[in-house]
């Protein structure tokens, strides 16, 4: 080893222009050393604007960690599913944490939802990078958004069954009058009784303030002594339940949901 670094010593002091033409991959390549795909970690990932419009250009920003003592030059990949989304080309990664920039892509949202990977190119050798988390943007109110979705609060002013009471056997459906207070969200809305879903309104946009929201018919068998309503908003495959001002349970004696 010793002789090895008195040779790159004796290269460098012969030919000092070597020390401006990527000095540390001359000096990786030389001690044996280089940068691995496993060496490094995705952080974090951003993308500018956020949220991004239909057919308009957006950045991306990855924070990627470098957990060996090398430093390497590599090209970046951001892939959805096996789309190109953006590319970084020669980027230098020291050891520990490094910002990086894409350039601006014409990248077009269109699904509902978009995950992301990132790929590294390493010496002509192409690898995905493990990430510490699923870096996603969904579609919301003003375009789509790779920040967390922030919920209400919510609140269920009501809930009723059409018709009111029900007879066994019979198809109903049921009407929630919900308030937000927060911004408006999109998401999955759910009556459940206990565990079971009753019925499910897809893809629902809840605006600020109070909205009434009328699900599909649905032929619920009414069996147990009593039956206990709930609603739940279901964001990104995640259930939240909405306080209630009452509590909604149609009793055996005709099944009916009025006070």
């Amino acid at each position: 080893m010793k002789m090895r670094i008195l040779m790159l010593f004796g290269l460098l002091f012969l030919f000092p222009s070597l020390t401006q033409s990527q000095p540390e991959r001359i000096l990786n390549k030389f001690l044996g050393s280089k940068l691995t795909p496993g060496d490094l970690r995705v952080l974090q990932l951003d993308m500018n604007p956020d949220p991004v419009r239909e057919n308009q250009r957006v950045g991306f920003y990855a924070t990627l960690s470098n957990l060996s003592k090398f430093s390497g030059r590599v090209d970046l990949f951001i892939l959805d599913r096996d789309e190109m989304v953006a590319t970084a080309h020669d980027v230098f990664l020291r050891p520990g944490d490094n910002r990086i920039s894409f350039p601006l892509s014409d990248y077009r949202f269109s699904r509902k939802d978009h995950c992301f990977t990132v790929e590294v190119d390493i010496e002509k050798t192409r690898r995905p990078i493990d990430v510490a988390r699923e870096f996603c943007a969904r579609k919301a109110f003003q375009g789509w958004t790779m920040t967390a979705p922030r919920i209400g609060p919510l609140f269920v002013e009501d809930l009723d069954m059409i018709p009111d009471p029900v007879s066994p056997g019979q198809d109903i459906r049921f009407r929630a009058r919900l308030r937000n207070d927060g911004s408006p969200i999109r998401v999955d809305l759910l009556i459940q009784d206990r565990d079971q879903i009753v019925t499910k309104l897809n893809d629902t946009l809840l605006l600020h303030g109070t909205s009434e929201f009328l699900f599909p018919f649905t032929r619920y068998q009414f069996q147990r002594f009593d039956h206990c309503f709930t609603v739940v908003v279901d964001v990104e495959r995640t259930p939240y339940r909405v306080d209630a001002a009452r509590e909604f349970c149609a009793k055996p004696y005709g099944w009916s949901l009025r006070p």
